[in-house]
């Protein structure tokens, strides 16, 4: 498979499938491979091939439908393209793995922790085994899902096993058919009727296990007690005695919380076998056994002295009001008391109470004020988690406590926004409680950290619940109840909502369609829904209605789920139906939504009622009927109750893979604004470009193995810099976009790209700096592109290696005549004689000039400003000489190939004779820094230097080269970046002529070259240019005569330390050849080459009969 498609030993195979791919009309009958990356296709049938890649992250739409063009087929759609794939064996087997496969690729964007924990796939010997071993895995995790979410346990709990029994229900006196879950830390029973019964036992409970006597009546029988002495019998099990050993295998590794104790073991008795004595926690004496029981065991919180600890906020802030002053409502509220106190009786109390359909009732009718903190935790699974993590809150609000961050910023902006209407949060106690808790979450999840609504329905939480109570419902809320909500994605400057809560807006729009066909399209014509969903759902309807009917929702929201907050959305939309239809614009509809949820009222409250935020939108000649919010659930169950947990999870995967790609292309859109305009691409090539990038970024996170990309790509990061790459993966792309194509040598000039565009020296680069590398090779004029190919030259693009003598020459030199240096670099950086000085002069006071001078300063770093042809640095010989090599590798596949080499020949001899009359001319005006190198006295040359500089800079009637020679930047510039020629240098020539044997030839070819140029490349050209020779590396060929007092003047081992050259006159050279100057201003189409690497990336799909098939973007 990997050799067919081109994959790497990195890619796994999953499994693979006979199908056939729908091409046109035709189907083509084939093999169907899913791997963890990628959904492949091969096809050889009739002489005709057909090859299919597409990566699981392009994939925005996975369906299995039927039509009378494609019976029973699976659709597959990209951005580019919808493909059909039939003729399954086993279709919903396959399916199902997709769906997988893709769910894991939309995870890899949404979240990279995440990812890379499921990537941790099992990497198996043999072939046969690769298949089924990662199928099983990825069936497991999958089952793992659905178990956590249907109990509502922790994300870290892992299923063993699950098998069929019955339940003995002594409330109704029945044995209940159903599955039982073991898991390492609890024992679950879920009935076969959805409603009939579900059990959550947690082994911390479990005090005795059980086999009892077998009968023709209860056929292997085991009882489970627990600490709150409940009994729980199980039959009808099918391997009892390894069912029972595995119970008790996790009883003794169930964690002991009190480790000092040596009473911290119990027996499980287990009838006809050895009593065994297992290890495990005096859960009796150190956790309650439900919300209810005294919490003193669990508080470590109680250091601070805060009153939160202990209780909710509510109780210290309600009003004394007894039943007598309530009257009916109190009464009222009584009897709800009364009737979960009875519930408890019959079908106990605390995590191991049985919930049935009489549960549910009791929640829609609503929880008692008492009792909603303790069912709020026993139904979300926040108590599970809070009772196996003693101390967790407290050791968090104690690290986050002084901590700063972007988040605690935006907590404290927020703060007072949460409920202000409630006098719990009209001071400083309520205002703590809820900083503390918001805090600790952000230090707890800094992927989340804190996202606006968090305020709002924590506020709520801890009014029902302590500190520490709340702090656990939210981190149920926001990790497993509403999965994604409340992580937020940047895109540029903006922070958008999750892609969690646009999922669900997606939802509710599909359900819309379904249930009120006639409203859903005016209500897609107005905009409205994605206005309204998103408030209703990311605060559970608590900023949109009056608290005491919004907690109502809540009630049933911690018991059913999303369920209910998608059903009450669909009635109130079904009640306001004809008023909506006959709205003509947003507000209108956002108005009549608005007056009617605000007079949604609880008429069973025994809270004083709390002036809501929405109550101006009451104010008219005629106010909307108020709205009992218990006839409103009643209404949401009974028309649209046809809702199952298990269709809104397959709803969620379909709208995932719509969201997440959406999100996507806002971010690619977003990525190609920030890029400037100045760069030079279009919109469509930047987009193009992006996508490129993207994808050689995430092939890291494929098959990459301890890459950097992989390991430090951070999710909150702006989007620019979310995706990066490193210099192997630049080079990759590099080679096959460049216009600059040098054969064997592209990947060394990829690599001072490379270098040049990482200026923070992280060793990855982001988009922006890649296509502004991309831009300098294909956009502006002859000037800007050969000046990024003479900065390529330079350091820091030119690496030490490949210049190690240049550097070991410029610290040399640089060593002993450093205070020549300091005047030239302050006249290269542009800071003229008068500002020095004036500079010195404001530095001696403490005048208010000190300030402006200053904050001058400060506005110069901040302008742009724009880099010219005078800030270049001049080129040593060294990097001349590979500048020259790189030259004569680009030209080598041109068309032009015997032009391009006989105009660079001519421009390289030219230039070389340039730089040694410049060298001359510096030794013979009396410049000697090369003899104070080699240890003799230097006194006064910068100040010749500088009364020589400024007028041989500025006298026109000089010699090209002249100016090089002696003014003070090129000393600056020189050995700044100066290079020693390597001690096996030769003069071969001398002598000005330019003819026979005096003639200044050199040239420079390696290894490199020689398999690029044949020796027709170096013929002889017209007089005066360079003779054509076949040289080695470490050779350099000095044209122009050389005065025997400078060559007495060198030092070993520094030659032609001397020599420089600058940008200014190679760009005069260059212009003088036609062929190079159309050779640089040649216009090279960078689309053609993003296709080619698109295929490279197997983000197209190739076909021997050159047919369009499996395009993805």
């Amino acid at each position: 498979m990997r050799k067919q498609f081109g994959m790497p030993e990195g890619e796994k195979l999953v499994n693979y499938y006979s199908c056939s791919y729908w091409k046109g009309r035709v189907p083509r009958q084939g093999w169907l491979y899913l791997t963890v990356n990628h959904l492949c296709f091969y096809s050889f049938l009739l002489g005709k091939e057909v090859s299919l890649v597409v990566q699981w992250v392009d994939v925005t739409r996975l369906e299995k439908n039927a039509t009378l063009l494609f019976p029973e087929s699976i659709r597959v759609d990209t951005r580019d393209q919808e493909l059909f794939f039939s003729m399954f064996l086993n279709i919903s087997e396959t399916f199902k793995l997709m769906e997988q496969l893709a769910n894991l690729a939309m995870r890899q964007l949404l979240d990279s922790e995440g990812f890379l924990e499921e990537k941790a796939l099992p990497r198996p010997i043999r072939p046969h085994r690769n298949i089924s071993a990662l199928k099983r895995d990825l069936d497991a995790r999958a089952k793992n899902e659905c178990y956590r979410a249907t109990f509502r346990l922790p994300r870290d709990e892992r299923l063993d096993g699950h098998t069929g029994c019955t339940l003995w229900t002594p409330f109704n006196k029945l044995h209940i058919p159903g599955q039982m879950f073991i898991s390492n830390n609890y024992i679950c029973f879920a009935s076969k009727e959805e409603d009939a019964c579900h059990l959550i036992i947690p082994l911390r409970e479990v005090t005795i296990v059980e086999k009892a006597d077998s009968s023709s009546v209860l056929p292997s029988p085991l009882s489970i007690s627990t600490k709150s002495k409940m009994t729980f019998l199980f039959a009808n099990l099918k391997d009892r005695d390894f069912l029972v050993q595995r119970i008790s295998d996790f009883l003794q590794k169930t964690p002991s919380k009190q480790p000092g104790s040596s009473s911290g073991e119990r027996k499980a008795s287990v009838v006809d076998a050895a009593p065994e004595s297992l290890s495990a926690p005096q859960e009796l004496l150190a956790q309650p056994t439900s919300p209810s029981s005294t919490l003193s065991g669990c508080q470590s919180f109680c250091t601070q002295k805060v009153p939160t600890a202990s209780q909710g906020l509510l109780k210290l802030f309600q009003r004394n009001s007894s039943t007598e002053v309530l009257g009916a409502k109190g009464a009222k509220e009584k009897m709800k008391e009364e009737s979960w106190n009875i519930h408890f009786f019959e079908y106990g109390r605390g995590m191991c109470m049985y919930r049935t359909a009489r549960t549910r009732e009791l929640v829609l009718k609503g929880i008692p004020e008492s009792l909603r903190g303790e069912l709020w935790l026993l139904f979300s699974g926040a108590w599970n988690e809070m009772v196996t993590h003693p101390g967790y809150y407290a050791e968090l609000v104690e690290k986050s406590t002084g901590k700063y961050s972007l988040a605690t910023e935006e907590i404290e902006r927020d703060l007072h926004r949460s409920m202000p209407e409630h006098p719990a949060f009209q001071n400083d106690l309520g205002i703590a409680a809820l900083r503390r808790v918001l805090t600790a979450y952000a230090f707890r999840n800094p992927t989340i950290g804190y996202c606006q609504a968090m305020n709002i329905v924590t506020s709520v939480l801890l009014l029902y619940g302590s500190e520490e109570e709340a702090f656990w419902l939210l981190v149920a809320l926001c990790e497993r109840m509403l999965p994604d909500y409340y992580n937020t994605r940047v895109v540029g400057e903006l922070s958008i909502l999750s892609a969690g809560a646009l999922v669900d807006q997606g939802i509710f729009e599909e359900l819309t369609r379904d249930f009120l066909p006639q409203l859903s399209e005016k209500m897609q014509d107005l905009g409205v829904i994605s206005s309204i969903s998103l408030s209703w759902f990311l605060t559970l309807f608590l900023s949109v209605m009056p608290f005491e009917s919004a907690v109502v929702i809540v009630d049933c929201f911690f018991y059913e789920g999303i369920k209910v907050v998608l059903q009450v959305a669909l009635a109130i939309l079904d009640a306001n139906m004809e008023q909506l239809l006959g709205c003509s614009d947003e507000g209108e509809a956002m108005t009549i939504l608005g007056r009617y949820l605000d007079n949604v009222v609880n008429k069973q409250s025994v809270s004083p009622p709390i002036p809501h935020l929405h109550a101006l939108l009451t104010s008219g000649d005629d106010p909307p009927a108020e709205v009992d919010i218990f006839e409103l659930l009643k209404v949401s169950y009974e028309k649209f109750s046809s809702l199952r947990a298990d269709d809104i999870e397959q709803m969620r995967f379909k709208q995932r893979l719509k969201v997440i790609q959406s999100l996507e292309d806002t971010a690619k859109r977003s990525v190609v604004r920030a890029i400037p305009g100045d760069i030079g691409f279009s919109i469509e090539e930047l987009e193009d470009l992006y996508m490129v990038f993207k994808a050689k970024h995430l092939t890291s996170q494929y098959w990459g193995k301890n890459r950097t990309t992989a390991i430090r790509r951070d999710p909150s990061l702006p989007y620019l810099e979310q995706y990066r790459i490193d210099a192997s993966q630049f080079q990759e792309l590099f080679a096959s976009l460049t216009p600059w194509a040098c054969g064997s040598h592209t990947p060394v000039l990829a690599g001072r790209m490379f270098r040049l565009l990482d200026e923070n020296k992280d060793s990855l680069i982001n988009f922006k700096e890649f296509v502004t590398g991309m831009s300098g090779m294909y956009h502006g004029d002859l000037t800007e592109k050969l000046k990024v190919l003479y900065k390529l030259h330079l350091p820091p693009a030119l690496s030490p290696e490949e210049t190690e003598s240049a550097l070991e020459a410029a610290r040399y030199f640089t060593e002993d005549s450093s205070s020549e240096e300091v005047l030239p670099q302050e006249e290269q950086e542009g800071i003229g004689n008068e500002d020095v000085r004036e500079k010195r002069g404001e530095e001696k006071g403490t005048s208010p000039q000190d300030c402006r001078h200053y904050l001058r300063m400060w506005a110069k770093e901040k302008e742009a400003q724009k880099e010219t042809i005078k800030d270049l640095p001049k080129m040593n010989q060294e990097q001349f000489i590979e500048l020259c090599k790189t030259l004569y590798n680009m030209f080598s596949e041109d068309p032009m190939e015997q032009d391009l080499y006989h105009a660079i020949a001519t421009v390289a001899s030219l230039l070389l004779r340039i730089g040694e009359v410049g060298k001359k001319f510096s030794v013979r005006t009396g410049r000697k820094p090369r003899d104070s190198a080699c240890g003799g006295d230097h006194n006064g040359a910068p100040a010749e230097e500088e009364s020589q500089g400024p007028e041989l800079h500025q006298d026109p009637a000089q010699e090209p080269q002249l100016p090089a020679a002696g003014d003070p930047q090129a000393k600056a510039g020189g050995d700044t970046h100066l290079g020693k020629v390597p001690q096996e240098s030769q003069v071969v020539g001398e002598g000005g002529s330019g003819e026979g044997q005096g003639s200044p030839s050199q040239l420079l070819s390696d290894d490199e070259t020689k398999d690029d140029m044949s020796m027709s490349s170096y013929s002889v050209v017209s007089t005066g240019s360079l003779q054509c020779e076949d040289l080695m590396d470490d050779t350099v060929l000095v044209g122009g005569e050389v005065s025997s007092h400078m060559a007495s003047a060198r030092c070993e081992g520094t030659v032609d330390a001397d020599w420089c050259i600058s940008f200014e006159q190679i760009l005069a050279s260059i212009l003088t050849e036609s062929v190079l100057v159309n050779f640089f201003e040649k216009k090279v189409d960078i689309g053609l080459k993003i296709k080619d690497q698109k295929k490279v990336e197997r983000q197209f799909s190739t076909s021997s009969d050159h047919e369009p098939s499996g395009v993805s973007g």
